[in-house]
């Protein structure tokens, strides 16, 4: 996992000396609000990749899709939501891959994060926790100490993940689910909306409810 520290001289800063152009690849939603945090901490989106014809950011029309072979110069950032998609682009990735943090998020300085994660709007991160590459921890977020998250998770909106909990890579938590201290969530699971986790979870499970159950087991196939 190749982490970027979170020294404050590191983070992207709404009044850092250095402007940072961004490309983003997706101009749906997620582009949307991440473009949102690039403007806010200062910098700048200079492209957009995305076959559909879209505007993320005024003036900034998507011009098709990535393509690895271009001469781009700027930090890359995968800004579309669903994880399987994140990572089969992340495969192909031939250029720089930058993190966006929001100006309004409250990190750590002692946690970690890979290369290509977004943190947005109002997100916690507190300290010792270890996030990987191409996260998405969306607004209001909260990950509490000694955490670890895997590659290609999307954290959604209010979500709330206590002391010591751990996400296999590509798992979806969803908006408001809360997971209590020290529980294991396996790789490219669910959990929906609203869910309290009390206990581990497998491999492809998708949970729900308070306490959450299993309502469905798929078998990994990414």
């Amino acid at each position: 996992m190749r982490r970027t520290s979170t020294h404050p001289d590191q983070r992207p800063q709404k009044n850092s000396m250095a402007t940072i152009d961004y490309i983003l690849i997706g101009g749906g939603d997620q582009g949307r609000v991440t473009a949102e945090a690039i403007l806010q901490s200062g910098h700048r989106v200079v492209k957009v990749f995305d076959a559909r014809p879209c505007e993320p950011v005024p003036g900034v029309i998507s011009s098709g899709d990535y393509d690895p072979n271009q001469d781009l110069s700027g930090q890359l950032i995968i800004s579309i939501g669903q994880n399987a998609i994140r990572k089969s682009y992340a495969a192909k990735l031939a250029h720089r891959v930058g993190t966006i943090f929001h100006p309004s998020s409250i990190v750590s300085t002692l946690s970690e994060f890979g290369e290509g994660t977004v943190v947005l709007h109002g997100a916690i991160i507190q300290l010792n926790a270890i996030i990987g590459r191409h996260v998405i921890i969306n607004t209001r977020a909260s990950i509490d100490h000694d955490a670890r998250i895997g590659d290609y998770v999307h954290i959604a909106p209010g979500a709330v993940l206590c002391g010591r909990v751990s996400v296999g890579e590509g798992t979806l938590i969803g908006a408001g689910a809360v997971v209590l201290p020290g529980i294991s969530i396996g790789k490219w699971a669910v959990i929906a909306a609203g869910s309290v986790v009390t206990t581990p979870v497998g491999d492809g499970a998708i949970v729900r409810g308070n306490p959450a159950r299993i309502i469905k087991e798929e078998s990994l196939s990414k």
